[in-house]
């Protein structure tokens, strides 16, 4: 008797590992019967063979969806049968969103939508080429497209698509990437406009020394000897220049490269301050400085010279774009474990659209003023933001507009006494007391499928006392956290077979251990969603090993120091109790698994029960000082809340909405309000 066996690993409508199991019973079951049917052919072996293919396709399945998902260009899966898109990535569904926000089907966008070719003829969605290649298996390559609805919204697209065939060269699906045709021409004029600028502050002073050699060469001894040391001053004042900009550019360089070093030390912050404004006048900028510096802030962890260089080029900022005449104010003042540094100045703002993108490399958002001082070459606060960020910080601009001024801000954590790094947090959740060794250091959990960077971090965290517990994938992720009891976790974003920010909401055991995100997209995107699922933090690869141990030091500071304070009795309202010594929420008896951020903000929400408790007030006690997050973050946690707790924003029984202020609580069973009925 001969059997067969025909397995499809493609198809994904039934359920492959199942249906192997089953068949292996079955088997067994054949082989019992009558061993002589299966002659010398080892079955057993052959079913392993195929479920140890199987698993290995289905891993490479989802690292693959996963690469797609945070790709950078859109993409998207279009139906051979019915023509409507069955699959888009996280990119593709933010330009169907610009295109129109008000929530439409995708499919319900293509019945009305337009599309114009860039030669200008506009035909509808169903006459588009790239509905014709669902039956013709046409190609496109490199079309633009403007798509518009009859809203008057559009979206500049450069599209490829191609079909993909059956075995019998039938056309099954399409796939097709859409580019947002803006960025890419942003992208392009920020570069263009960048060497061009560099290109001209390299001409300037090289224009001016070879005209000083020139001339002091062709005079020989003729010239006077005061006019010469003129001549002499211009060639060293122009190649200090020259030296500046080469500079910039190499720091520029090392940031993207992760190779940006810093040596931090305990530092006066008055000193900070007094050192960067005497450099900054002494160079030629405005007497018109006011420092705001309460007495008694803690020392910071700082590289003087690089944090002067921050400040002064903050400053040189705000004169900048300000006008003659009006005040630069400095101030410091302390958020918890952090020192707040802010510049602000008078000049002609920033429109809140452009906030976001200020920072990178090539942007140069505002113009110069009438002054006729020259703009900037786009330089410096990308390398303010790079030296912040390897010191553990953050650093941001905030104004109300165009012409209303703007404030730019950096933190530094304060300097401690024990130091974290390296040492026993018997506070942390899941941290036993104990006087072995293994428990008075810090442990890190490490999970990474790149095998070069598990080593380089491996041996980062060995040099600076720190005890790593490393994992090439996350299928023990729970496990480890549990008998390794990890203080902080580092966790790759993309991994074999996992998505890091769906593990987030996956793995219950996440909920208790700080977690900061290693991955090599840092689009703000990506980042945001990160955050807003609970991460502590986020590092762009690569990155050095000042900067990882200084966030590594941040974010369990952050945790120890920022927690709320929790009530002594659980909170009881209906379903819901939140058991806070256990640090557990059921919801009629079951329990919820929550993000760590979740759970705290439910903390805090909780605790202060009847309460309004503000947007800035969620932030700054959850989120802590050292994120630059913002009201959208704190929504998101809260529609992820009402979700879990099965709560309504519109007649809610937990969780009400104070519109525009934050969020209320309601009082649990037997609690009291300070605050009267409304």
């Amino acid at each position: 008797m001969t059997h067969s066996v025909k397995v499809d690993p493609l198809n994904e409508e039934h359920d492959l590992l199942g249906k192997i199991r089953a068949l292996r019973e079955r088997l067994a079951g054949l082989s019992e019967r009558n061993p002589a049917e299966f002659g010398e052919l080892d079955f057993e072996a052959a079913l392993q063979a195929v479920e140890r293919d199987a698993r290995s396709l289905a891993a490479s399945r989802a690292e693959l969806e996963s690469l797609i998902d945070l790709s950078p260009v859109g993409m998207v899966v279009f139906d051979s049968k019915t023509g409507d898109p069955i699959r888009l990535n996280r990119e593709a569904q933010w330009i169907i969103d610009r295109l129109d926000p008000n929530g439409r089907t995708t499919e319900e966008l293509a019945d009305v939508a337009r599309v114009r070719r860039g030669g200008g003829r506009e035909v509808a969605f169903q006459d588009y080429p790239l509905t014709r290649l669902l039956s013709s298996g046409e190609e496109v390559r490199g079309e633009e497209y403007v798509i518009s609805t009859p809203e008057g919204r559009s979206v500049n697209v450069l599209v490829n698509a191609t079909p993909v065939l059956s075995g019998e060269g039938e056309v099954e699906s399409v796939v097709a990437t859409l580019q947002d045709v803006a960025k890419l021409e942003e992208l392009q004029r920020l570069r263009a406009e960048f060497l061009a600028k560099v290109s001209h502050e390299l001409r300037t002073p090289l224009t001016a020394i070879k005209g000083s050699a020139a001339t002091l060469i062709a005079s020989g001894t003729s010239l006077d000897p005061a006019e010469a040391l003129q001549f002499q001053r211009i060639i060293e004042e122009q190649a200090e220049n020259m030296r500046g900009l080469i500079t910039d550019l190499l720091d520029v360089a090392r940031i993207e490269a992760g190779g940006l070093s810093v040596s931090a030390e305990p530092t006066e912050v008055s000193v900070l301050l007094e050192q960067a404004r005497s450099i900054f006048l002494s160079g030629g900028g405005r007497d018109y400085i006011q420092i705001d510096l309460p007495p008694d802030l803690p020392r910071v962890s700082a590289d003087r010279g690089r944090i002067t260089q921050v400040l002064g080029n903050l400053l040189s900022n705000a004169a900048r774009y300000s006008p003659g005449g009006s005040a630069i104010r400095v101030a410091a003042v302390q958020r918890d474990m952090y020192i707040e540094f802010s510049v602000a100045d008078e000049g002609m703002g920033i429109a809140d659209e452009q906030l976001q993108g200020l920072f990178a490399t090539f942007s140069r958002v505002r113009e110069a003023d009438d002054s006729g001082e020259e703009a900037d070459s786009g330089l410096g606060l990308a390398i303010s933001k790079g030296i912040v960020e390897a010191h553990g910080g953050r650093i941001w601009a905030e104004s109300d507009g165009p012409g209303l001024g703007a404030t730019f801000s950096f933190t530094l954590p304060v300097v401690e006494e024990p130091t974290y790094v390296g040492q026993a947090l018997s506070s942390q959740p899941g941290s036993a007391q104990s006087s072995t060794t293994r428990s008075r250091r810090t442990r890190v959990l490490v999970i990474d499928d790149d095998p070069l960077t598990l080593k380089y971090v491996r041996e980062m965290l060995v040099k600076a006392g720190i005890e790593p517990i490393v994992a090439a994938n996350a299928n023990d992720l729970g496990r480890l956290i549990r008998t390794e009891r990890p203080h902080l976790v580092l966790l790759d974003l993309v991994l074999p077979g996992a998505d890091g920010i769906e593990l987030m909401e996956s793995v219950p055991e996440l909920a208790g251990v700080p977690v900061i995100f290693l991955s090599a997209y840092g689009r703000d995107q990506v980042v945001a969603r990160a955050l807003e699922v609970g991460a502590e933090d986020y590092i762009v690869k690569p990155f050095s090993p000042t900067e990882l141990l200084a966030r590594i030091n941040t974010a369990i500071r952050r945790r120890t120091a920022v927690e709320p304070a929790e009530p002594p009795e659980p909170y009881v309202l209906g379903d819901l109790r939140i058991d806070y010594r256990a640090r557990r929420v059921l919801l009629a008896g079951r329990h919820v698994g929550m993000t760590d951020l979740e759970y705290r903000t439910l903390l805090e929400l909780s605790a202060n029960a009847g309460r309004v408790v503000s947007h800035a007030e969620l932030l700054q006690r959850v989120w802590g000082p050292g994120h630059t997050g913002n009201a959208g973050a704190v929504r998101t946690v809260v529609k992820n809340l009402r979700r879990k707790l099965r709560d309504s924003a519109s007649n809610p029984t937990y969780i009400s909405n104070e519109h525009g202020v934050g969020y209320r609580m309601s009082v649990g069973e037997g609690g009291e309000t300070d605050e009267p009925a409304e």
